[in-house]
């Protein structure tokens, strides 16, 4: 059975397991969902992100990224949210980017110029789909 939203099923996987307090975090492959695990990482969210294949279409691999002070120990990701749904798509023009929490989050967007942060999107002066939201 095909899955409708495979974006929004990534975040849901990583919001359980911060939930449960997994360390690793593991997922389905795909070129998309690569990128947004590359851009937590380079955020700051995640430790590392590791792609390995398979005879399928392939794993992704996410490290958890807490402040590892004792059992209490919180998570670098506070929240997140999915923006644009296959219902209800959401795009912003280059001048209407969003800023997450006043700055202290980030917006993950998929543009012309490829999927990049909101910060990213406007140095280049980009519009896009607004996927989801990071804090």
């Amino acid at each position: 059975m095909s899955m409708t939203d495979p974006i929004a099923d990534f975040l849901a996987r990583i919001r359980n397991g911060i939930r449960s307090r997994k360390q690793l975090v593991e997922c389905p492959r795909s070129n998309i969902k690569l990128r947004i695990a590359e851009i937590l990482r380079d955020e700051g969210f995640v430790n590392s992100v590791v792609a390995s294949e398979d005879n399928k279409q392939g794993t992704l691999k996410l490290a958890l990224r807490y402040d590892g002070r004792g059992a209490g120990s919180g998570c670098a990701i506070t929240g997140m949210r999915r923006v644009s749904r296959p219902g209800q798509r959401a795009y912003v023009p280059a001048k209407q980017v969003p800023r997450v929490r006043n700055g202290l989050g980030i917006a993950i967007l998929s543009t012309s110029q490829g999927v990049m942060t909101d910060k990213e999107a406007r140095t280049k002066g980009v519009g896009g789909e607004v996927l989801c939201e990071v804090w």
